[in-house]
Parts: C-alpha cells; structure tokens; sequence
C-alpha cells in the first residue's frame, strides 16, 4: 500500500470513528451532500413552558378556569378531545375530592395530534421520516467510500460536540427543595383516570435509572442513564410502585444492580421535561445513544442537566418538577388493576417499591398528566406518529420495505401492516421474521399482515383486498408459537408468552402457487385523462377525482 492511500485510509477510519464516537445532528443525515445550513433544527424548546407558550400563540393550547376534579373528570374530557383531534388544554383550577384547590395546573393532551407530536421534535408532521433517517444512521452507519466523501463529513463535527449534555450548577426544577416530614405525593394533582383503580397514578413519569457500573472504567454500557416511561402507583405520601417490565432498561438496571449491590437502586423521576426529552423517552434510540443524548439531536442543541440533592444522578435542568428516591431490592406491592391501553383492566402484580428522599420543583410548577385507555388515547397518537420514524430503521436491514404501519385500533404495536417490494418465493415470510426480530419496540407485536408495494398499508380497503383477493387461509399463514408477548394480553395462553400470527397477503410467485395468477384490472391512461377533462361538462355530482394509482 502506498503512503498516499495508507494515509487516505486513517483519514477515513479517523473520520468514521468521530462519527461513531460521537452523534450527528439533524434531519436526513444519512445523505452528506446537504451542507450544514440546510439540516438545522429550528430553535429549541427549552423547556415545558417554552413549548406551551409556542402552543397558544398558535391556538394548538386551551386554559380552562372552570374548576375541575383529577378523579376521572379530566379523563373523560381527554377522551372527547382526542376522539376530535382537540387542542392540549392546561388546567387552572384543580379541585381535589377534599374540595381545596392544588397549588398548581395540570397539563394534559399535550400530544393529542400527531401535528404536536412533530412540533414537539421541532418537525413538521411530513419530516417525522428524516428522525427515523437519523436514528438509522446513528444505528449503523456507513463508514465514507472516498477521501472527498470523508472530507465532507468533517464539517458535521461542529455540531457533533453539541450533543453531549452539560451539567450546570443551579436550576429551575430545583427552586424549591422538599425532604423529609415535608415530602407528600398528595399535594401534587396526579389523576385518577378510571372507575375501581386503587389509588392516583403517575401517568406521565420519566424515570432516570443507571446500573451498577455506569460511574466505573470500563463499566457495562447497558448501565448508562436510562430515560424510561413506566406509571406509579401512589403508596402514600412518600412511596409508590415502579411497574416496568422485564424487558425495559429501568427493570434490567435494576435486575443487575440486584445481583451486585445492596443498596437500592438510587431513581429519580422527572415530571414536566422539556418535549424534546420526553419524546426521546418514547422513541426507539439505538442502544449506543442515550436518551438525553437523542433529545440533544431532536433539540439541536445540549440538554443541560443538574445533579440531583439526593441522589447520584442526573436530570433535566428545566423539568417542573423532580421526584428523587430509591427503588427497594426487597420490597414489592400488588400493583393494580388499572385501565390500560388496551381498553381493559390489567390484573394485579407485585412490583418493587420506589421511596421518596426528595421532591425538587420550579416555583408556580406545571403538572403534566395523560391517561390510558382504548384508543384513541395519547399512547396511540404517539405510536402514529412514530410510524414513519420506524420506516427508515426498518429499511435500513430490509431495503425492499416500502411502507409500515402500526393501526392505531391495534393497541398501537399489536398489529403492524408491512407493504414490499417482492422479490422471490418465501420473501414475505423473511419480512415478517425481521420485523418481529430487528427492532425490540416489535417483539410483542401479534399479527404481522405483509402486502404488496401496490397496496397502501394505511387503508384497511386496500389492505382487505389484498387479504381477500392475494391470500390463502391455509398456505399463507404463518404461525409461531411460544414467543414473547405483552403481559398486558390476557388473550396470551401464558402470562408474558404467546403466538404470533403472520399473513402473506402478496402476489404469489412460482413454486408458491403453480397457478395462473389474476392480473389486475386498469383502465386506459387515456380514457383516464378524457374523463378529467370533461368531467365538469358531464353535470355529475362529486369531485370525480380518479380512483387508480
């Protein structure tokens, strides 16, 4: 090898290497022939307020001074709002069931639409694609093929150092400090969302976690910050249930932590962050990123972070409000029943318990609240939205993907609809395979319906006529047995494990059918475009816009 190609190899390794040690920000990053101008985020929501300020002036936010009760009332006027696709409404005035008003407001229906879902990632709904770009890049990029195509990428690592949080001294979430005797979950607003629940729950809670090695050289790094969703149970006025799941970063932290420490697990929990982190909480970030990381990216600017008073961790320096404390190793409570987002009543099981050692918040702090429940809810606008964030990482292992789509009627990820460009025998059982294997957010995902590059995936027409007319019951299903399921699905033979079911509703290629195939009816593209022009000289009703694709 010559010196002049040896020395183009290290620049491009070296380049490759900042671009993986580091995160690149911005829209549709995959590709490097925009200039840096061009994949710029609009300024950032700074915090909660910043958002809700943005929200009113453009009447996407409602205040409502009439008194309202956290019991159930505020659920029922959220499901008439997103059954309407309604504003984000902020509550003024929040009466408990004792009659005395709460210090402060509660903010729900924040992400009702998938408009504010965007906004929220300093997006427009149609850009929603260019995160899911991003996160496919930052899962596996690909190293430059050229030295002019490394030389074009050493502009990005000005904005690759901007990604990495900043911790600062003093913060807003910290303006008021509460401990001991003075610690009380009651004297926050935390709804109760439905008939027969146990007690209020915390519905909107981003739980920061690290495992046992996080501060140590060479440590884990599954033991990073972990920026997780999982609802609480009040307890009382300083204890709560922490339910998450086997399989979530919180739950593993904790399950390692366990096996080395004895100590509890040291949490803290963030109500009211800034959009940007609380949509990175939901989003599917690849394993090497962290979320506050990923919200640097959505931001385009760091997220800054302060050290909790109780605590070793770290949180948002603009959240609303903060609660610190440790999850017990030995300590666990029955926790439920509870509404769920698949319309029904989950069963009761013991989780372990979260103990309060703090409650830090801003002064005059904004509480953020959701609920659960058969769709439409926010959980089912969320995973909406992110459908064309999924679509890229898709893509990304399985190129002939065209589109994908999680129904929202589907509890939001039990069914997925999958259209392709086929390419041999057997290829639309491949599809199916990678989408229950790729990405973790798919493991509990029951029915996988895999249809043609013709075929919309977000009509239920189209896709039933593709079912109807492409499929049959017995060759073109697919059955797997004894798989990860949602511990939520009752309708699982086993708690936690269950079938999936996947349906080939594609045109069939030799050896598959040793059938003559049907071909499709069209009409002539010139009788097509005729009718277009005459149609308003025909007198007839309706717009009579053409129904071929």
């Amino acid at each position: 090898m010559d010196a002049g190609h040896r020395a183009c190899t290290v620049l491009i390794r070296e380049t490759t290497d900042l671009l993986l040690a580091r995160f690149v920000a911005g829209p549709a990053i995959a590709s490097f022939d925009r200039p840096i101008s061009q994949i710029a985020v609009p300024m950032p929501y700074q915090s909660l307020r910043d958002f809700i300020d943005e929200l009113e002036k453009t009447d996407r936010l409602v205040r409502v001074s009439e008194p309202v009760s956290p019991y159930l009332e505020m659920t029922e006027i959220q499901t008439r709002l997103l059954a309407e696709g309604g504003p984000a409404v902020l509550f003024e005035n929040v009466i408990g069931e004792d009659g005395q008003k709460y210090d402060m407001p509660v903010l729900v229906n924040l992400f009702g639409t998938v408009d504010r879902v965007a906004a929220g990632m300093n997006r427009k709904p149609e850009e929603l694609r260019e995160v899911g770009e991003t996160l496919a890049f930052l899962k596996q990029p690909e190293p430059p093929g050229s030295l002019k195509e490394a030389f074009s990428m050493l502009p990005l690592a000005k904005t690759v150092m901007a990604m990495k949080p900043k911790t600062v001294s003093k913060a807003p979430c910290q303006e008021i400090v509460l401990e001991g005797d003075d610690i009380d979950l009651s004297k926050l607003p935390i709804q109760s969302c439905w008939p027969g629940e146990p007690a209020p729950l915390i519905t909107w809670p981003l739980v920061v976690t690290q495992g046992p090695t996080a501060n140590e050289k060479g440590g884990d790094k599954r033991d990073v910050f972990n920026l997780g969703i999982y609802r609480m149970q009040v307890l009382g006025k300083n204890k709560a249930i922490m339910r998450w799941l086997k399989h979530r970063g919180g739950a593993q932290h904790h399950a390692r932590w366990k096996k080395e420490k004895r100590d509890p697990l040291p949490a803290a929990i963030v109500l009211g962050a800034d959009p940007g982190t609380i949509l990175a909480a939901v989003t599917p970030v690849p394993d090497t990123l962290s979320e506050y990381q990923f919200a640097g990216l959505l931001r385009g600017e760091k997220v800054e972070l302060v050290d909790c008073k109780t605590v070793p961790l770290k949180v948002p320096a603009t959240a609303e409000i903060i609660l610190e404390g440790y999850v017990s190793l030995d300590e666990y409570a029955p926790e439920g029943p509870y509404g769920d987002h698949t319309g029904y009543y989950n069963s009761v099981e013991e989780f372990p318990v979260f103990t309060l050692t703090a409650i830090t918040m801003r002064k005059k702090p904004i509480y953020l609240s959701t609920f659960t429940g058969r769709p439409p809810d926010e959980p089912s606008v969320l995973g909406e939205a992110l459908n064309d964030v999924f679509v890229p990482l898709l893509q990304q292992q399985f190129p002939e993907i065209v589109d994908f789509w999680l129904p929202p009627e589907g509890c939001s990820y039990r069914i997925a609809v999958v259209s392709m460009k086929k390419a041999y025998p057997g290829h639309a059982k491949r599809v199916m395979m990678g989408v229950w294997s790729f990405l973790r957010q798919f493991m509990y995902t029951k029915f996988v319906i895999v249809v043609d590059d013709d075929i919309d995936v977000r009509d239920w027409k189209d896709v039933m006529w593709a079912i109807s007319t492409r499929m049959d019951p017995v060759r073109d299903i697919t059955t797997v047995t004894e798989t990860p399921i949602d511990y939520l699905d009752f309708a699982s033979p086993e708690s936690g494990l269950g079938g999936k079911l996947g349906l080939d509703a594609t045109n069939k290629l030799p050896p598959e059918t040793h059938r003559e195939w049907g071909e499709k009816i069209f009409m002539e593209d010139e009788i097509i475009d005729r009718v277009d022009a005459k149609w308003d000289r025909y007198g007839l009703p309706g717009s009579g816009k053409k129904i071929w694709k």
